[in-house]
């Protein structure tokens, strides 16, 4: 079986995160959602789990940081073009989300960072190895 990863996040509205990545494209596996927590499905590899904030709390000891006001983790996922990140980015600021970077452009590698609507930072990103500076 190939390695799969399953990231948790802490959220304070589970129908209200459903619905904003519903909005970014992504579906949610039904085996695996309840009224405390949703998975959801990127790719046939990677999987959020948004989880209320008493359901994460069954799997940390630790607080939950406010990841308005401190950073958790940045997530980064790439897209197959710059128009592929521009568009998710734009999905993402439309059904309630903030950019907090404005977009980088180096030549091979283009990102839009946003936030979710609990403030979780995800970094939309398009690389062209074969254009990557030798130095």
């Amino acid at each position: 079986m190939p390695s799969s990863i399953f990231v948790n996040i802490p959220v304070r509205d589970l129908k209200a995160s459903m619905a904003y990545y519903k909005a970014l494209g992504f579906d949610h596996n039904p085996q695996f959602t309840d009224e405390t927590a949703s998975c959801i499905v990127i790719d046939e590899s990677i999987y959020f789990m948004v989880l209320t904030h008493e359901k994460f709390l069954s799997f940390s000891p630790n607080p939950i940081p406010d990841p308005n006001t401190q950073t958790q983790a940045l997530y980064g996922l790439s897209r197959d073009s710059r128009e592929g990140v521009d568009a998710i980015a734009e999905a993402g600021i439309k059904a309630g989300g903030r950019e907090v970077r404005a977009a980088q452009d180096y030549g091979f590698m283009y990102s839009r960072a946003v936030a979710d609507v609990d403030g979780h930072v995800w970094e939309f990103i398009w690389m062209d190895m074969s254009q990557m500076p030798t130095e």
